[in-house]
């Protein structure tokens, strides 16, 4: 005769100690997808560089939940809270960095550029985050049989998607700017045409 663990527990103790690599697998995932979609070793930084804030965001939360009730934990249902603010927070940071990319390429300069683009983004990333952020208030209240996991990963979302909304539009222009200085960093500038069409002119007169 014996004693194990089964169904639900048994899962939760196979998983222990195996979010952090899957947290990082997802990292790599949504940076391989976002490379190949634009076509940019670099313009993946500037929307991953968020997530940091959201992750702290969740961990926060459920800290201070913690001190209420101690069966808020880092569990399996965390952890797949956790994995899933990852496209959360990128989803937030590509509405800006997307458009962003657009008044670059159209001739703005990088500054005015960005910040015209997280001007333009502002209320529609307020609005879908802030319906999702409501939207899993039912899991932070949950009730009943099974309720504590479902809090647990509510809360989780809920922290994190909020740290990473007032937070990352405040951050993810700024980022944007940084790392598209950095990658241009060492390229060769080139002058406007007028300005080059005048330079050829004065040194033709001066001739």
């Amino acid at each position: 005769m014996g004693y194990d663990w089964n169904a639900m527990s048994y899962q939760e103790v196979k998983a222990a100690g195996k979010g952090a690599i899957v947290f990082v697998l997802g990292m790599v995932f949504v940076f391989l997808i976002l490379a190949a979609q634009y076509e940019s070793w670099s313009l993946p930084f500037s929307v991953l560089l968020g997530t940091p804030f959201a992750v702290f965001g969740a961990m926060l939360g459920l800290w201070l939940c913690r001190q209420v009730d101690p069966s808020y934990v880092n569990n399996i249902f965390a952890q797949i809270g956790i994995l899933t603010l990852v496209g959360l927070a990128a989803k937030n940071s590509i509405l800006i960095v997307e458009f962003a990319r657009m008044k670059v390429h159209g001739g703005a300069p990088l500054l005015e550029g960005t910040l015209e683009a997280a001007k333009l983004r502002f209320r529609p990333i307020l609005m879908t985050a802030f319906a999702f952020i409501l939207g899993v208030v039912p899991l932070v209240l949950a009730k009943g049989a099974g309720a504590q996991g479902r809090k647990v990963m509510g809360m989780s979302v809920f922290a994190g998607m909020a740290m990473a909304t007032v937070i990352g539009v405040l951050l993810v222009p700024m980022l944007f700017v940084l790392v598209e200085r950095l990658s241009r960093r060492g390229e060769p500038t080139v002058p406007p045409s007028g300005a080059s069409g005048e330079q050829s002119q004065s040194v033709g007169n001066h001739g």
